[in-house]
């Protein structure tokens, strides 16, 4: 018996030396060379194709769908005979053959109403319609069509021999019918978008100009680039202007949040919040334990996989020294007794819209007077803030109030040599050395929301009902900061929280998150002893 097998196999691996592409193989094709290729068994091909039980994927509209025409809509009125594309993007290489998890183009995922990971390669194309239809005499301007990759299910071929679509190895995906449903988009087989592109609009052949989000999908870019030139729009230039012009508007759209928005972002801080739960819950076993850092983050991460897709962004777990560090994400460090322990995260729910929370702990559970001292004040900066962000006021406004505050604690604590109105003078500015960077932006999509919006439109614009954001001061006391007392240099503390504007004013999304000194010490006593 075992003969016969060895026989057989060695038939098999004879036949496929014989069929190996050789020392011509192209580089790019070589990366599975450590999986044995699709077999070119016809008997193989049939077995494959039989014996199957169907897996319907679930079929029901999303909640977002209810918003994306009025989005498209307004999207469309802004550029009128012309043909907008916004790929989904394709998975990034993590390492050799294995991809980073596939998060879509945020502008794609605002369009659309698409998050998770249901749609790599996809591309949403908003096509003209001919100006002397009857639909473009109603004041309709385009017609949305998504093109996507059909389902490789059990019926094809690719169900077995395709890694990235077949539902052999990624289980059931959303195809043409399904997407069509959730988004209330009409879809397309992918195979059929290069036609769309090159698509003619009533009498004026060739005359469409394009418009695409050319940092999603490089490919696709180039595709779109290859379009314009054959139909008469070769200059690149003109042609990148008009794609950071699209940028810009789909940038400057999300600045106000509709309801459906604003919801999710609520559901995303209510998970945030179990997330610190989870941490607080294990600090006390961490403490003093190599790596304790990553043992924190590990538990904040693993709720951002349970309650939502994942995390926004990369969490900042920063004891002691490393708090001061703005952007500290290796977390490799030991929480220590008697240190500020910052906590910068958010969790990313399934609709991909994130929170984005600071909390600074004292690690024993207890702030020491110095601690307090440094916390309060960062505590009544983002209480300025807060009340300066008003209707009508700008993220200026909200900014100028909180480094008031900052540049007087400092003054007050002999730290800041200069008088205060010196330091907030446009030729002052020492009293950023403890706090450098910007104290509020917006918050959705993206962590730091609508960021390809102009300058004016952004820190300059008016804040209105339906803006969500951040205001987050802080006091950075470096470890090798000589100009402050010692006993200060190796303190961080920063407070973030999430804010929603209304008709009658700002609003703490983040409200259920402690904050104020005795809330946290008890917050911090409440989650020791769940662990008991």
């Amino acid at each position: 018996m075992s003969e016969a097998i060895t026989a057989n196999d060695k038939e098999y691996e004879a036949q496929e030396m014989a069929e190996a592409p050789g020392a011509d193989q192209p580089m790019e094709d070589r990366t599975n060379n450590r999986t044995l290729r699709p077999t070119t068994s016809k008997k193989f091909a049939e077995f494959m194709k039989s014996g199957w039980d169907n897996q319907e994927p679930d079929i029901e509209p999303l909640e977002s769908s209810k918003f994306i025409p009025a989005r498209l809509e307004a999207l469309g009125k802004r550029f009128p005979g012309e043909r907008i594309v916004i790929p989904a993007g394709t998975p990034k290489v993590r390492n050799n053959d294995d991809d980073y998890a596939f998060r879509p183009n945020t502008e794609f995922s605002y369009y659309t109403g698409l998050g998770q990971d249901y749609e790599a390669g996809a591309v949403l194309v908003l096509n003209p319609v001919d100006p002397e239809s009857p639909e473009a005499k109603a004041g309709k301007t385009h017609t949305p069509e998504l093109f996507v990759a059909p389902r490789a299910d059990n019926s094809t071929e690719t169900y077995y021999a395709d890694p990235h679509y077949g539902e052999y190895w990624v289980g059931p995906r959303a195809g043409l019918k399904e997407l069509n449903a959730m988004t209330g988009i009409a879809t397309h087989d992918i195979a059929q978008l290069p036609d769309a592109l090159g698509k003619d609009v009533g009498a004026e052949a060739g005359a469409v100009r394009m418009r695409v989000v050319r940092l999603a999908d490089p490919q696709m870019t180039a595709e779109v680039e290859n379009v314009r030139e054959a139909n008469g729009f070769p200059d690149p230039a003109a042609n990148e202007k008009a794609d950071d012009e699209l940028q810009e508007f789909a940038s400057t759209a999300r600045m106000v949040k509709d309801s459906y928005e604003v919801n999710e972002i609520r559901k995303a801080v209510a998970a945030t919040k179990d997330g610190f739960d989870r941490i607080l819950t294990r600090l006390p076993e961490a403490v003093g334990k190599p790596r304790s850092e990553r043992m924190l983050e590990g538990e904040f991460n693993a709720v951002s996989r349970e309650e939502g897709n994942t995390v926004g962004y990369d969490t900042i777990i920063a004891s002691g020294e490393h708090a001061p560090i703005l952007h500290w994400m290796r977390n490799t460090g030991v929480v220590g007794h008697g240190e500020m322990l910052l906590i910068d995260a958010g969790i990313e729910v399934d609709s991909l819209y994130t929170a984005d929370i600071t909390r600074t702990f004292p690690v024993d559970g207890k702030f020491t007077p110095l601690q307090k001292k440094i916390y309060q004040a960062v505590l009544d900066s983002q209480q300025a803030g807060f009340e300066a962000a008003k209707p009508g006021a700008t993220y200026s406004d909200i900014h100028h109030a909180c480094m008031r505050v900052i540049a007087q604690k400092l003054h007050d604590w002999g730290i800041l040599k200069v008088d205060v109105e010196e330091s907030l003078s446009p030729e002052g500015q020492q009293h950023r050395r403890w706090l450098a960077c910007g104290v509020a932006h917006h918050l959705g999509l993206d962590v730091h929301d609508c960021a390809q919006a102009r300058y004016e439109s952004y820190q300059g614009a008016k804040i209105t009902p339906g803006m969500v954001f951040t205001i987050e001061p802080g006091l950075y006391f470096a470890k090798n900061d000589l100009l402050i007392p010692p006993e200060m240099r190796g303190i961080g503390v920063r407070i973030e929280d999430d804010v929603l504007m209304t008709e009658n004013g700002p609003e703490w999304i983040s409200k259920d998150i402690p904050k104020q000194i005795d809330d946290v010490e008890a917050w911090m006593a409440q989650r020791a002893a769940a662990r008991k």
